[in-house]
């Protein structure tokens, strides 16, 4: 089909809403990535959204409202906490993993009992989620494993010819996906971290880190946040993700460079090194870091080292998005 490109205008956000009633796929900008939007509530929909992205289907998606009174007409049993930090966080890269109730199909939860569910902060988004009526599930809109979207370009090239419209919005601002929780006893625990970090969410309540967000999940774990289980976030090119001082990482580049062998680091510049530069601050390493490994494949690079960021903070979220990008291969100087 021919894949149309339009800037959001009230006539571009009535044809999505459109096309999402009538069962469609579109991509939606947000805050973090671009999301391939379809009715949450339609099994035939939800199909299309795996199919275009050749995604597993145990891996749930995460269903975007545009009014928190919505969260309600999907879950149940929805704990007190759920509605502070909805008040707080929303619109915002926040997902809740809650109970879900019977209208969501298995294949929007990804078989489970629960669901994600987010409002995004981006109001072309919210327009299109009130004109359609409907919630949207909305994972990232990439080909499955391989770096999210953050410009519409980025659509384009994965889905040309697979969906029929894209809302371009301009680059997102946050540049990685929302930080998914569940409640557990006194708090919440951090499944996939994002902007929303665990020191926000630590004036609220206790917070814990899951075990997946700095370890791979093995093959029989059935995860019930996207971005656990799969390799994900990674370009054509093998990436190495190496944590090393400024010195060390520069020498070990230098000798594993080559023609087709780049760099992307936190300082300005690398003589002698093909290098692309992310920045020292976590909040411009999480807007830049899937623009990057797209932009390194474009231009050819093979391989891939890059300077590994902080674990705490945002700098979390840019950390486990480079370990899945690597397969976890680590490089420890």
């Amino acid at each position: 089909m021919e894949t149309l490109i339009m800037k959001p205008s009230d006539n571009s956000i009535e044809l999505a809403a459109k096309l999402l009633r009538q069962g469609e796929v579109v991509a939606v900008p947000t805050e973090t990535v671009y999301g391939l939007a379809a009715n949450a509530l339609s099994t035939d929909a939800v199909n299309k959204i795996y199919k275009a992205k050749g995604r597993p289907s145990d891996n749930p998606l995460i269903v975007h409202i545009a009014e928190a009174s919505m969260m309600e007409k999907l879950c149940c049993d929805i704990p007190k906490l759920a509605y502070v930090l909805a008040e707080k966080f929303w619109p915002g890269s926040l997902t809740m993993v809650l109970n879900k109730r019977k209208l969501i199909p298995d294949i929007t939860s990804g078989g489970l009992d629960t669901v994600g569910v987010r409002m995004p902060d981006n109001e072309h988004t919210l327009d299109i989620i009130k004109k359609a009526g409907i919630p949207l599930a909305a994972p990232s809109a990439n080909l499955s494993g391989m770096p999210s979207p953050t410009a519409a370009v980025h659509v384009f090239d994965d889905m040309k010819g697979k969906i029929p419209l894209i809302i371009d919005g301009g680059r997102c601002r946050v540049g990685v996906e929302s930080t998914v929780i569940s409640f557990i006893e006194n708090g919440v625990s951090i499944l996939r971290p994002g902007a929303v970090t665990a020191e926000m969410l630590s004036d609220f309540c206790d917070v814990k880190i899951d075990d997946f967000v700095l370890n791979q999940a093995n093959s029989g774990v059935k995860p019930i946040s996207p971005g656990v289980k799969y390799k994900h976030y990674s370009p054509n090119a093998k990436v190495f993700l190496v944590e090393a001082d400024d010195f060390h990482f520069k020498n070990y580049v230098l000798k594993h460079n080559g023609e087709k062998v780049c760099a992307i680091i936190k300082q300005e510049n690398l003589d002698g090194i093909n290098f692309y530069s992310y920045g020292d601050d976590d909040k411009q390493q999480a807007a830049k870091i899937f623009a990057l490994l797209r932009l390194a494949d474009k231009d050819g690079m093979e391989k891939i080292y890059i300077h590994a960021p902080k674990k705490d903070g945002m700098a979390l979220a840019v950390y486990n998005r480079l370990i899945r990008a690597a397969g976890f291969d680590i490089i420890k100087l």
